[in-house]
């Protein structure tokens, strides 16, 4: 692979079918559909929702609904066009096992584990599996043939059969998505990064944990160090082309 500055980043050009190019910065990139997941992170009412727990710990979710709508759209475009779905979901059991105990820097980062130390009326309601807080909002729901993955830290990758799964299905490239870019997303891509995956972050369908610097922050650590960023348009268009094709030969 050659990459070259204001140009087409491709992986073995010309020997993959089918290949779409995505414009992004900064460059654009060329993938196979077939080569591709759409990866939507933690999209939980814990993160989206009012109520839920980034809500309850003082962030601001009050500007999550356009996200939730481009995800949708996001989404709704990849199963057209052959791509795999995958859905992450964040948290522990409801005794907080999973979480790791005094001896576990999760233990004393986690906002969640802060937050309920504080308000011991919401153990065992925050981020805890079977619960509201935990599951995916009502918008943004699995369907056959998608993937939902469980996940205990912020990496996607950390403890999970994701990476077994991508390269079972012979997917190179991850189109990222959900919440929260600086958090969870941000971790995934970069450890997707290093384990060779070509990661794309559709910047208007992710939000941030904390004040909008946050957001910008990470969009830059991607571009500039470990990816590429998109949009929802440009990604709904480029694998458009893809969906037609599908129609055509069906």
């Amino acid at each position: 692979m050659k990459i070259v500055e204001n140009a087409v980043v491709r992986r073995d050009p010309g020997a993959i079918n089918g290949e779409v190019i995505l414009p992004a910065r900064p460059e654009s990139l060329a993938f196979s559909p077939q080569q591709t997941a759409l990866i939507v992170i933690d999209m939980q009412n814990a993160y989206a929702s009012k109520g839920g727990y980034l809500d309850l710990a003082g962030f601001d979710v009050s500007h999550t609904g356009p996200v939730i709508a481009n995800i949708k759209r996001a989404i709704a475009a990849a199963r057209s066009a052959g791509i795999k779905v995958i859905f992450f979901q964040n948290g522990w059991d409801n005794q907080y096992v999973e979480a790791g105990g005094e001896g576990s820097p999760n233990f004393h980062k986690s906002n969640a584990l802060k937050t309920m130390r504080k308000r011991p009326e919401l153990m065992g309601k925050l981020l805890a599996k079977g619960d509201w807080d935990y599951d995916l909002v009502d918008e943004l729901q699995p369907q056959p043939g998608d993937i939902v993955l469980p996940k205990t830290r912020y990496s996607g990758f950390f403890n999970t059969q994701l990476d077994s799964l991508l390269r079972s299905y012979g997917i190179h490239h991850l189109v990222f998505t959900g919440i929260a870019t600086n958090v969870c997303v941000e971790s995934t891509l970069r450890d997707g990064f290093f384990l060779e995956y070509f990661g794309v972050v559709l910047e208007d369908a992710t939000h941030q944990a904390g004040p909008e610097f946050a957001q910008k922050a990470a969009i830059y650590n991607i571009e500039t160090f470990f990816g590429w960023v998109s949009n929802v348009d440009s990604f709904c268009n480029t694998v458009a082309k893809t969906s037609e094709k599908m129609s055509q030969t069906a």
